[in-house]
């Protein structure tokens, strides 16, 4: 737990590819601190505080960059925040490995629906903001439960239904905002905060990387967005999976 850079290294990684993509800081800010040994519920908490600030960073830049769609943003931000809550309790209270290989097999589908559409050269883009209120619920209910969630559920089921990938990503990363504040508000009053030094290291390198990924995210074609975002969930899903059958 001493390796502070380690873990300002693994902050400024974990935001680069979370702003640019839309997804994966929980994943492997989680999955770190596991490896570290700490508790699921405690690493969790950790993360989520440490997003209350990255994640504030990377709303507004992408705010910023004009990455943002009003509409798409205020929808998902309630029911992401009520689903956030929902799993905050459950993870404090049960076990969240029994839900994860289900995640992981729904993320695995989606990854490989995500690059079956970066092979189309035109890709047909649409403004569907059909069942929102379900994708945020389930984001941010996973989200906790999981150390990691929103973006991979919320931002891969968008991009499958063909939204843009841009709009979507800045939209999804601003709502997250208000979705890991309401976690880590929930964690604090269910459980005691602990290891501030990993915290702190976190959002240092978090804060960092926020406006550079942002300004990634506005530059990079959609296209290549696709085959990236594709590509991470299902390399995250398999190896999801290949740890909960050990």
């Amino acid at each position: 737990m001493d390796n502070i850079l380690l873990l300002i290294l693994v902050g400024f990684f974990a935001q680069l590819v979370d702003g640019t993509l839309g997804m994966a800081y929980g994943v492997l800010s989680t999955s770190f601190l596991l490896s570290l040994g700490l508790p699921p519920a405690t690493a969790s908490a950790s993360v989520h505080t440490a997003e209350i600030f990255t994640t504030g960073v990377s709303g507004l830049s992408h705010l910023k960059f004009g990455n943002v769609k009003k509409q798409l943003f205020l929808r998902l931000l309630i029911p992401g925040s009520l689903g956030g809550i929902l799993g905050a309790f459950i993870l404090t209270s049960f076990p969240g490995k029994i839900i994860k290989p289900f995640i992981s097999i729904y993320l695995l589908v989606m990854g490989i629906i995500i690059l079956r559409k970066s092979t189309n050269r035109h890709p047909k883009e649409k403004e569907v903001q059909s069942n929102l209120i379900p994708l945020g619920l389930a984001g941010g209910f996973f989200d906790a439960v999981g150390g990691g969630g929103w973006g991979p559920i919320v931002t891969s089921t968008l991009l499958v239904k063909g939204n843009n990938p841009r709009f979507t990503i800045g939209s999804v990363n601003l709502a997250e905002f208000f979705v890991t504040l309401t976690e880590a508000l929930t964690f604090f009053a269910l459980i005691r905060l602990s290891h501030l030094k990993v915290i702190l290291a976190l959002i240092g390198g978090g804060i960092i990387a926020a406006p550079l990924a942002a300004i990634t995210c506005k530059k990079l074609p959609p296209r290549y967005i696709l085959i990236i975002v594709g590509s991470l969930i299902i390399i995250l899903s398999i190896r999801n999976l290949l740890l909960f059958l050990r």
